[in-house]
């Protein structure tokens, strides 16, 4: 949501808020009652001036972006990003990855997810982690989600990884910048952080490792290792323009094999055992085009 009103040029107002039940459990279906349904996380009302633009993700965003457009008449234009799970018509715009298979004429598609990820970005996370031009290369960036539906990342999913990280080391040298993500279970946190202790380089895992590293890894990397779960982290290191590889242990399916096709088919992403430092790719950067379409349908001041 801030990358993309960012990119609008907007100076956002983050708005967490709280949904009583059943709206909550039936967000963003039921629209009465939905004013006194929802509060700001500090307890305050939710109520006017109602914003000129507003931008929500997810289920319970989506509640309150389709209650805005109907409480101002529809002069707060809404944008929504994923699948709402209800008509688009409910919105002024709808911005979805194509494996949501989202339909309606306001709905715009990406191939991944909306990202900060750009050259500015990258060159401000040089600037901001430039101790890390100290490591030896290739410096290779291990981006680390956890299990889901799609892929189960237990111990025998990291004992082929880190092999295959570890054939890659013997022949090519360098480091490691490894990055887990607030899903990654403690127990896998540990376990990676003792095997990559081997090898020179950064493992961060959370606060006590101190500040994220993540713009940094990313903008000094020479090569990207991504856990095939996650579409936020495939999407954000496909961004960056440099080699990025993921690897699965069994076969992907449902959306997230789609997503995986598309990049792979797009020249986007590589499979790890294709993966060479100098491997060319064209980078996933949608965020810009998104907020340029929005803005034909919105002109923003």
């Amino acid at each position: 949501m801030l990358a993309l009103a960012h990119a609008l040029g907007v100076d956002a107002r983050v708005l967490r808020i709280d949904v009583a039940a059943p709206w909550h459990w039936l967000a963003p279906r039921l629209l009465a009652g939905a004013r006194t349904a929802m509060r700001e996380h500090d307890g305050a009302p939710i109520s006017p001036p109602w914003p000129r633009l507003a931008i929500g993700c997810g289920r319970q965003a989506a509640l309150l972006t389709r209650a805005l457009r109907h409480w101002s008449d529809r002069t707060c234009f809404t944008v929504q990003i994923l699948d709402p799970r209800i008509d688009s018509a409910h919105y002024d715009v709808v911005v979805a990855p194509r494996h949501d298979h989202v339909a309606g004429s306001n709905v715009i598609e990406t191939i991944g997810s909306l990202h900060p990820v750009d050259d500015a970005w990258l060159a401000a996370g040089r600037s901001r982690f430039d101790t890390f031009a100290a490591l030896p290369s290739p410096r290779t960036a291990v981006l680390v989600g956890a299990t889901n539906a799609a892929q189960t990342l237990d111990a025998a999913y990291f004992d082929a990884l880190l092999e295959r990280l570890a054939t890659a080391f013997a022949r090519d040298g360098g480091s490691f910048l490894v990055s887990t993500s607030r899903r990654t279970p403690d127990a896998v946190a540990q376990r990676l952080r003792t095997d990559f202790a081997r090898w020179p380089g950064v493992f961060w895992s959370g606060e006590r490792d101190g500040e994220n590293p993540y713009a940094g890894l990313l903008a000094w990397a020479d090569r990207i290792v991504v856990t095939p779960d996650s579409t936020n982290l495939l999407s954000e290191a496909c961004a960056t323009g440099k080699p990025v590889a993921t690897f699965t242990t069994q076969a992907l399916h449902g959306k997230l094999a789609e997503l995986h096709t598309e990049l792979l088919a797009k020249h986007h992403l590589l499979v790890l055992d294709d993966f060479a430092a100098g491997a060319t790719l064209r980078p996933l950067r949608e965020t810009a085009a998104v907020a340029a379409t929005i803005r034909l349908a919105h002109p923003i001041g």
